[in-house]
């Protein structure tokens, strides 16, 4: 359960971050306080489901996101990424091996 919460708190500061938003302003968006979002990132306060979804919301992913980073990706988005990431390494690869 811990290292569940741990990833849940480190990736709204993840998305908080990548979205260009201080607590304050993520508080402001998620209808929330600013205490209540600092909180929630150092372990202190854990959110209802409604501030999960307004959390979500907020930062513009899918609440799944919160929980396993790019939980909500499909299979060709991902394809994508991966091709684009480690594509040319594997071609690399296959070519220093063949």
């Amino acid at each position: 359960m811990d290292s569940f919460y741990e990833d849940f708190r480190m990736n709204i500061k993840y998305y908080r971050d990548l979205r260009g938003l201080n607590q304050s302003e993520l508080a402001i968006q998620a209808d929330s306080s600013n205490g209540m979002i600092g909180n929630i990132e150092s372990g202190k306060a854990f959110p209802s489901f409604r501030n999960i979804l307004a959390i979500a919301s907020a930062l513009k992913v899918h609440p799944a996101d919160l929980f396993l980073r790019g939980a909500s990706k499909s299979k060709e988005e991902i394809r994508t990424i991966l091709k684009e990431k480690i594509g040319k390494e594997i071609n690399q690869i296959i070519d220093e091996q063949l």
